[in-house]
């Protein structure tokens, strides 16, 4: 039945009834089309690097060739004698006292002082009338290095006569670390583990070996700085969070933040490698130096250089079980390489050490994880973000205990399941709903893919075999191995760290429609918040027609755009502010019409379809007739529950607000003789909480579980450890998944609410991460019979070549 159309002699909040097909369309629960979806796939979208200001110079930085050195001079006298160069600066050039910045800790230098840590590290910056005009220059500029010997690894970073990769620290972490080229560490102590060994039946022991992993988001590093007449300066850059950087580069620039006004630009991916500074404070000096707008665009060498990388890791463990399967104790040691500064390596150990034991019931733990810094380059925020690293080693564990006392491998997992209710080793329960054996049975349950695909009337179908289409077989020496993992990731920032978010909502009356304006400072780097955002509003304002801002530091912090946290903490915003937005135009509606209609007064009002309506569905106005001209205008910010620090001694504390599980099963084929890999099929089945948009959901697990897959067979980022130098920064030699390489991946979604979250939602885009790795090296175990303890696994490794 359509809506009842109001009389035209009746008075505004005449009631009238409302049908279903009358509601709101678009909100959450939909699967609504992204807004920049059409554009990106089109290549109309916007990116960054498509920015353009007349009259514009072209920044470039120098970096060091070597990773460890004093410097003894910087002759940019050639450089800045070059037609075209405006500008040639160095440390000396810096405006203020303050000349490093940090997330955390304020430890990298704008540009390099007296010495270079890392391969890569900027040392000097040139502004120019053209890109190549700022290349060339900066290579005319003379370096005089003196080498100094290169910290790669803990031994050499924790020896007692070990070069200090920063001498005199003064930061909060110094005073309980063993050495001070031990960026954090942090142990977690519960029960007794020596005692619980002795009830054990079965020991397992494993060393592993993680490589280092790079974000390689498709979109450079780069960014437009134009200075301001009054003396501050407008960025427009690609980032994760507005207000972290601002709160970095304004120090630097010696002004106040109120000056240096950030706004977002096209994002063209992050994955937690936009977390750090890159160009922005370097574009914006060559801009207030030269007064003259300074564009900055990374090429694809110099990206690799100029965000930080995952952490690789060397991991030791040891579990005990009883012989019935169940587990007794763990012990592990956790040792990440952070390079040359901390970046967010200190949450990362937090991260590290507290999710290490997987999601599993295990009361007696003895565990320590510690960051170093080397002269290697530095490793901060990546999907997964520490517990990636220790799923890695605990699911390998988990398949040498079953083997050890033949069981099946998921029915060892599920007999050591937690549950809701199980706590944590760090004295934390988990108060919602932890799905982990069903997660596992469901990606058991699925049938399993053919055998032999690439069979066909016409003879082998290469595309489908290790090797593809280099034709490297055609069956002979191919065996089919099938494994399974699954893994436990937190939400949101943790340790007591203040996790907000801001949110200011618009409602008012245009062309004679009601609208809704969003505006946030969220970063939208494809994860599909703008699209979220809007959905919410209409979800709980009723409206169709919603505008989403972009994002600026004119609007309050909303975090970073990492932790999968997002869409809880700033969508959580959102409908605060939503809320707030309707009870404000309630108030006015039962000012203006609540003598009409009793329900004004006792009945639960809503917003749907542009109208104000009971719960019983009953109009009593339209929000035109209610606003009349009038906006509702309000900002506010929301935070989810608080959590604390761990102890740093027993690692006890409510650390986390949430925690998120994925599973998997990997189903691959291995050609034994040439050690290639074929990944046929990546099973998930993942825990939501509430699919906002159930289509974006499938998105985000699928590309996770591809980033997943990335670094179990291909990507590693190679440092020689007599240099520390990067050996392969391109995507000639980094190599990353392809379409031909993606293989099917069917998703299991499951609901289950977490009733201390918005809508009961759950954040999702980090867990497929984890459980995809080593769902993929167990295939691959399953197929070979080889141990592989390290990722990413190579022919070599397969072939003992």
């Amino acid at each position: 039945m359509a809506l009842n159309p109001r009389a035209a002699s009746a008075p505004a909040g005449t009631p009238t009834n409302i049908s279903q097909g009358s509601q709101t369309k678009g909100g959450i629960g939909e699967s609504t089309l992204r807004p920049d979806g059409t554009l990106k796939v089109t290549g109309e979208f916007a990116y960054s690097s498509d920015m353009w200001h007349e009259d514009m110079l072209w920044g470039h930085t120098l970096r060091s060739t070597v990773a460890h050195a004093e410097i003894r001079s910087i002759d940019i006298s050639e450089a800045v004698a070059m037609p075209g160069v405006y500008a040639v600066l160095t440390y000396d050039d810096l405006p203020t006292e303050v000349k490093n910045y940090g997330l955390e800790i304020q430890d990298t230098p704008v540009l390099a002082h007296g010495k270079v840590r890392h391969h890569g590290e900027p040392v000097a910056l040139v502004a120019a009338d053209h890109p190549e005009t700022a290349r060339r220059a900066a290579a005319k500029i003379k370096i005089d290095y003196a080498e100094l010997p290169v910290i790669t690894d803990e031994a050499s970073a924790t020896a007692p006569d070990a070069i200090l990769v920063h001498e005199g620290r003064d930061d909060h972490h110094i005073g309980h670390v063993p050495h001070p080229n031990i960026v954090h560490r942090q142990p977690i102590v519960r029960g007794n583990a020596d005692e619980a060994a002795r009830r054990a039946d079965v020991i397992v022991k494993g060393e592993y070996t993680f490589g280092m992993q790079d974000q390689a988001f498709l979109g450079p590093e780069s960014g437009l700085a134009v200075p301001s007449e009054d003396g501050g300066v407008e960025l427009y850059v690609a980032t994760q969070w507005l207000h972290s950087d601002l709160r970095q580069i304004a120090p630097v620039l010696g002004l106040p933040e109120d000056k240096v006004r950030m706004t977002l630009s096209g994002v063209g991916g992050a994955f937690g490698g936009r977390e750090d500074l890159s160009m922005q404070i370097h574009g914006c000096l060559l801009a207030l130096h030269t007064g003259k707008p300074v564009k900055i665009v990374y090429n694809r060498f110099e990206s690799f250089f100029g965000h930080v990388h995952r952490h690789p890791a060397k991991l030791y463990y040891e579990h005990g079980a009883t012989k019935d399967g169940k587990l007794t104790h763990m012990k592990c040691r956790i040792v990440l390489d952070g390079g040359a500064y901390a970046s967010a390596s200190p949450a990362v150990v937090g991260n590290a050490s507290s999710l290490s034991v997987g999601p599993y019931v295990l009361d007696d733990v003895d565990i320590e994880a510690i960051a170093l810094y080397t002269n290697n380059p530095p490793c901060g925020a990546m999907r997964g973000f520490g517990a990636v690293q220790a799923c890695f080693a605990y699911e390998a564990q988990m398949d040498k205990l079953a083997a050890e006392l033949g069981m099946d491998p998921v029915e060892f997992r599920q007999l050591n399941a937690m549950e809701q209710g199980t706590i944590m080793p760090t004295g934390q329960p988990v108060d919602s709903p932890a799905p982990v054996a069903e997660l596992l049975r469901r990606v058991k349950s699925r049938p399993l893919p053919p055998e032999r695909q690439w069979e066909t009337t016409e003879g082998a179908d290469v595309r489908a075999l290790p090797g593809g289409l280099s034709n490297t077989t055609h069956g002979e020496g191919v065996v089919r191995g099938v494994g399974y993992a699954v893994g436990i990731k937190n939400v949101g920032f943790s340790e007591g760290f203040d996790d907000y978010s801001t949110a200011r909502v618009r409602m008012e009356v245009i062309a004679g429609e009601p609208v809704v304006t969003v505006h946030t400072a969220m970063a939208e780097v494809g994860q599909g918040g703008v699209t979220v955002h809007a959905q919410i509003a209409r979800t709980e304002l009723g409206v169709t027609q919603v505008t989403i801002q972009p994002a600026d530091t004119q609007v309050g912090s909303a975090g970073s755009t990492s932790a999968s946290r997002q869409t809880y903490v700033t969508g959580g915003a959102v409908k605060n502010s939503c809320e707030a937005v309707r009870e404000k135009v309630l108030e006015i509606g039962r000012r203006r019409f609540g003598s009409y209609h009793p329900a004004w007064a006792t009945a639960e009002l809503l917003l749907e379809g542009g109208k104000v309506v009971t719960d019983g569905g009953e109009v009593l106005a339209d929000l035109v007739d209610v606003l009349e001209g009038e906006a509702v205008d309000i900002e506010l910010e929301w935070r989810h529950r608080p959590t604390e620090a761990f102890d740093l001694r027993t690692g006890q504390g409510n650390g986390h607000v949430q925690y998120s599980f994925a599973a998997h099963r990997a189903v691959v084929e291995v050609d034994t003789e040439l050690g290639l890999v074929k990944v046929i099929e990546l099973a998930c089945a993942q825990d939501v909480g509430k699919a906002l948009n159930p289509l974006s959901v499938v998105g985000q697990i699928q590309g996770g579980t591809i980033q997943g897959l990335g670094v179990a067979v291909m990507e590693e980022i190679i440092v020689d450890p007599k240099t520390a130098k990067v050996r392969n920064p391109s995507f000639t030699d980094y190599l990353i998944p392809t379409i031909l390489d993606t293989p099917t991946i069917p998703v299991d979604v499951l609901e289950l609410a977490d009733e201390h979250a918005p809508y009961g939602l759950r954040g999702i885009g980090e867990a497929p991460t984890l459980s995809s790795t080593p769902a993929v090296l167990a295939a691959i175990r399953n197929a070979t019979g080889l141990e592989l303890n390290r990722t990413p696994v190579r022919p070599e490794h397969l072939t003992g070549t």
